[in-house]
């Protein structure tokens, strides 16, 4: 009698537990999708493309490290810094930022 009582006590808990197990996952996805979907432009379905972070060679900035760019442009793109032009390139860099040469350099 005594085990009797102690399987139908733990039910309960057991059936709670798995609905635990099996509810978590499946809000998890739902909310990565919901916020996949935010990032999505109207219309044509094609997503925002994604922040890249470019160090522009050959420049320093008053503090002495390496100017960054953050850009969502793509690569080949030439953009103003200061009174110098840079080209957007996809060669990666050792810190996991991307290059942004100058044009200067190609004259």
């Amino acid at each position: 009698m005594l085990l009797h009582d102690v399987i139908t006590g733990s039910i309960g808990e057991f059936l709670g537990g798995l609905a635990l197990l099996l509810v978590v996952p499946f809000s998890a996805r739902a909310r990565r999708r919901a916020f996949s979907r935010r990032g999505a432009v109207s219309g044509r379905g094609s997503s925002v493309p994604a922040a890249v972070v470019y160090t522009l060679i050959g420049t320093r900035a008053p503090d002495g490290h390496p100017v960054r760019l953050v850009s969502t442009r793509p690569v080949g793109t030439v953009v103003t810094h200061g009174c110098e032009r840079f080209e957007l390139t996809g060669g990666a860099l050792s810190d996991g930022t991307f290059a942004a040469e100058p044009l200067s350099w190609y004259r």
